[in-house]
């Protein structure tokens, strides 16, 4: 496998989602993430159509998904595993997503999110209301911009809401960087 040729890209802006991870009075914080269209995207334009499959296997009750890709050098199907997680809705198609986004993970795609900082985005930048007890919002936001550096870390991010205001920005310092 050549490691440059095939080396898996940086997410692009428009191919990373963002999530309330938790929410209160005073604001709400936002995990960046990728959804299994984006892996199999990439997976295509990295190694081809053919070039890679996946498969499914129940152990002691839990999904694993093994991505294989093809070398060519070797002449032979390299793989990577992971172990997937049940979601709220649609319980086997969550953990069969979930188990393929992680083995996609292993091989480097959206690897770079783990670089993410913390984001925080205050009251005042969203719609935050209380139900029941419960604080909500109904705010969609979405990644405008991201730089990465020469080690594949985020050092630049704008995140806006559905009526493009921004409500986050971490500004890349003077470093090598590069826009997605």
């Amino acid at each position: 496998m050549c490691m440059e040729k095939d080396r898996i890209r940086l997410l692009w802006a428009n191919e990373i989602e963002c999530r309330i991870a938790t929410i209160n009075e005073k604001g709400l914080s936002l995990l960046l993430y990728k959804d299994a269209r984006v892996d199999q995207k990439i997976l295509d334009e990295t190694f081809g159509a053919f070039g890679w499959k996946r498969s499914h296997q129940c152990i002691d009750g839990n999904l694993y998904c093994t991505v294989e890709i093809y070398d060519k050098e070797s002449n032979a199907w390299v793989s990577k595993q992971d172990v997937g997680t049940t979601g709220f809705a649609e319980k086997e198609k969550s953990q069969a997503s979930d188990s393929f986004k992680r083995a996609c993970f292993n091989w480097g795609i959206g690897r770079e999110l783990y670089t993410a900082p913390f984001i925080w985005i205050p009251a005042g930048k969203t719609e935050i209301q209380k139900k029941d007890n419960r604080f909500a919002c109904n705010n969609h936001f979405s990644v405008k911009a991201i730089e990465y550096n020469e080690d594949r870390e985020i050092v630049g991010l704008t995140l806006t809401n559905e009526k493009g205001m921004v409500v986050y920005e971490l500004k890349a310092k003077n470093e090598a960087k590069k826009n997605f």
